[in-house]
């Protein structure tokens, strides 16, 4: 597994239990990963910065992601989106609209094979959708 998708994984797990803690916290020691032992510490690398510029990128811009998700939801309530398929969205929505140096085909690769090993059954296609939905808006010029 390459050090890009081990930094994306990280980030989607913060931003998971971001959600998880409440916002209210901030992101705190969520960016020195506490649910990592020692031995994983030590190989993280360049990854740990990778993931954290995700990390922070996502929560300072996440008026504008969750406004884009909600844009992008057919006949489904925000409130009621899991709380892995959010982190995820959340994530590759932050790299489709601030981190455009990525191709989208990749990040909404990424986010599908993450979500295949972190999600539901369905969840691939319901990041899939969302993502390419985004994707589309975006080179559209028709996002906020």
């Amino acid at each position: 597994m390459g050090s890009r998708r081990k930094g994306r994984i990280l980030a989607f797990q913060a931003l998971y239990a971001w959600g998880i803690t409440g916002k209210h916290k901030g992101l705190g020691d969520l960016l020195e990963f506490p649910w990592l032992d020692a031995e994983q510490h030590k190989t993280l690398g360049d990854t740990a910065d990778f993931s954290r510029l995700l990390i922070t990128g996502a929560v300072e811009h996440i008026k504008t992601i969750d406004g884009m998700i909600r844009q992008h939801l057919a006949h489904w309530d925000f409130s009621r989106l899991n709380l892995v398929d959010l982190a995820l969205l959340r994530l590759s929505i932050y790299e489709l609209l601030f981190q455009t140096a990525v191709p989208p085909s990749v990040v909404i690769d990424e986010a599908v094979d993450i979500s295949k090993e972190y999600g539901s059954d369905d969840s691939y296609r319901f990041i899939n959708g969302v993502l390419d939905g985004v994707r589309k808006t975006i080179q559209e010029g028709t996002h906020g």
